[in-house]
Parts: C-alpha cells; sequence; structure tokens
C-alpha cells in the first residue's frame, strides 16, 4: 500500500464522502487524513461547502459558477 499524496487526496474527497472508494483506497485516504492538518481542514471546508450549498435550490448556482467551483476545489493546493 503507497501512501496517499495530497493532490490524490484532493480528487478523492467526493468518492469518500459518497462511500465509493474501494477499501484499499479507502485506507489510504483515512491515513493521509490522520497525518496532513491541511487536507483535514480542506476535508472539513468541502463537508462546509456541501453543508451550505445543500440548502440553497438547484438554480442558486448558473452552469458556469458551478464549473468554477469544481474547478477552484480542484484546483487546490497544486
Amino acid at each position: 500500500m503507497t501512501d496517499l499524496v495530497c493532490t490524490e487526496f484532493v480528487e478523492l474527497v467526493t468518492a469518500f464522502l459518497e462511500g465509493g472508494l474501494d477499501p484499499e483506497t479507502e485506507g489510504r485516504f483515512v491515513d493521509h487524513l490522520a497525518q496532513c492538518p491541511g487536507c483535514e481542514r480542506y476535508l472539513d471546508q468541502f463537508r462546509g461547502t456541501i453543508e451550505t450549498l445543500g440548502e440553497l435550490p438547484e438554480e442558486t448556482l448558473s452552469d458556469q459558477a458551478r464549473r468554477d467551483l469544481l474547478d477552484a476545489f480542484r484546483d487546490w493546493n497544486r
């Protein structure tokens, strides 16, 4: 089992939150999370964003705004 780097962590956050990681990858994800305060903060921010946006109507964000937001998260910590 190889260590997970921060860029991989960021790419896997959505799958982790949706329960979509295989057991080995989830273990690497959780191990990284336990050792990386920056990724722990990122996951907390991501959860907060989901919680906040989950309370807004779907049409609140334009397609472009949604793409921009996803791009911002994707490029975080690169």
